[in-house]
């Protein structure tokens, strides 16, 4: 075999070539650690928001979206007294009627869309994960807002801090605290009091009630609970399934920032094809000199691909950096909520390992078809 550092003085022969190459693999990389953190952030998001020992009740034929379900408020009562297995606190049993609402809102006349949740003070009992970090609940005339809410609004964090003033449907509303449930969707939403939305919006029913059970086997006495009320015309989903679903259904957007991230790859790979090409046909005397002290063609081969191996994984360390850089951190907001970007250690080895097939994918058939002409021949060429 060659040694290894023959592969490193060729690798900086031509500096600009090296430069190209670097570049190439790092734009690739970035690409495809900007895709795997989007699609991990969404999927994680999703599946976070859930809780197992969560069931959501809609009204019948709107299991795919809660916005569109229609449920008969008094049907939380009977909800609350017909199932067992409810968790209780403090005399208290874990209900929550709500009505969600995806309406357009104003904040310093700056028009928005967001996700408004009316509830009660019921909800924290159902909501564990939901903890007031600054100001109160609120009270009619005020909204409660989560602490992502304002980048998926669009607007600035301080414009949507306590004592902010937001107006909806044409009423204006105070800002009275802000909350946070990490990892899940409601960071992104606004909590305001369940009769204010009911009012606004001329609404006289819920979306759902979500309640929470003492255990995660109590799903089917829910269920049962459904089936025996037909008046009620009720669907009951675990949270855990709804926001999964909810996840399923996003993804062909996933699919597409794949695709997209594959279509980009595979153009950086043909023209590193022809770029090495070039570089390595004008070395084939070069090589030719190599087979005739006795190497062998393989190991010709294998110092060339270390060749393009040492540039791809430069480019691949500065990629993971600009990543780290750039997208760490970074609020996307969708139509559902707001995650952030973030470069687990799944999503780096990803990028690794992209950047070791796209050296050496790239390397392999210029070098075969370099190394397959005839020694005579190798060696008159010029």
């Amino acid at each position: 075999m060659l040694p290894f550092s023959y592969a490193v003085r060729n690798l900086i022969r031509d500096p600009w070539k090296f430069v190209q190459k670097v570049g190439g693999a790092a734009m690739v990389v970035f690409l495809i650690l900007s895709a795997a953190s989007f699609n991990q952030g969404m999927d994680r998001l999703l599946r976070a928001s859930g809780s197992e020992k969560n069931v959501i009740l809609v009204g019948a034929g709107s299991e795919e979206s809660v916005e569109r379900s229609e449920v008969r408020i008094q049907s939380e009562e009977q909800i609350s007294s017909g199932i067992r297995g409810i968790e209780v606190r403090l005399d208290t049993p874990a209900v929550s009627g709500e009505v969600h609402y995806m309406g357009n809102v104003f904040i310093d006349e700056k028009k928005a869309q967001g996700l408004l949740r009316g509830v009660s003070p019921t909800a924290f009992e159902v909501h564990r994960e939901v903890r007031i970090i600054e100001g109160a609940f609120p009270r009619s005339g005020e909204v409660l807002a989560g602490r992502l809410a304002g980048k998926s609004l669009g607007v600035a964090e301080n414009e949507l801090s306590v004592g902010a003033k937001m107006v909806f449907e044409s009423q204006e509303f105070t800002v009275s605290g802000i909350f946070e449930a990490p990892g899940t969707v409601m960071e992104s939403e606004i909590w305001m009091d369940r009769i204010d939305l009911m009012t606004l919006v001329q609404r006289d029913t819920l979306s759902c009630v979500v309640i929470r059970l003492e255990s995660e086997g109590g799903v089917p006495e829910v269920d049962l609970f459904t089936k025996q009320r037909l008046d009620l015309e009720l669907v009951a989903i675990r949270e855990s399934d709804y926001y999964g679903k909810l996840a399923e259904f996003y993804g062909p957007i996933r699919g597409m920032t794949w695709l997209t991230a594959g279509l980009v790859a595979a153009g950086a790979v043909f023209g590193g094809i022809n770029m090495l090409y070039a570089a390595f046909s004008s070395r084939i005397r070069e090589l030719a000199t190599l087979q005739t002290v006795g190497f062998s063609r393989i190991a010709v081969l294998v110092s060339l691909i270390q060749e393009s191996l040492l540039a791809t994984l430069v480019g691949t360390l500065l990629a993971a950096f600009m990543a780290t850089v750039f997208l760490e951190g970074i609020s996307v907001p969708f139509s559902t909520g707001t995650f952030r970007l973030s470069m687990t250690a799944p999503v780096v080895f990803l990028g690794l390992g992209a950047g070791i097939i796209l050296g050496a994918i790239g390397a392999l058939p210029p070098g075969i078809r370099c190394l397959k002409s005839p020694l005579p021949i190798a060696l008159r060429s010029q």
